[in-house]
């Protein structure tokens, strides 16, 4: 299968998250408990907007 530029920018994307998420893991033992649950609270955000894009590539496939 070839992949269009657009699949090819939407996967770099998401690279870029997963070295994002790295990078906040290996920051999260230097964050003080406060920081850490606003932190946590802000990544359920996110984790909301990933499973809205998922279920979004699964609907458009059917």
């Amino acid at each position: 299968m070839v992949a269009t530029g657009e699949l090819i920018r939407a996967m770099n994307y998401v690279d870029d998250m997963n070295a994002t998420l790295r990078r906040i893991c290996v920051a999260i033992p230097s964050m003080t408990a406060e920081e850490r649950q606003r932190l946590a609270e802000y990544l359920r955000a996110a984790q909301n907007s990933i499973a809205a894009a998922l279920t979004d590539l699964e609907k458009a496939g059917q």
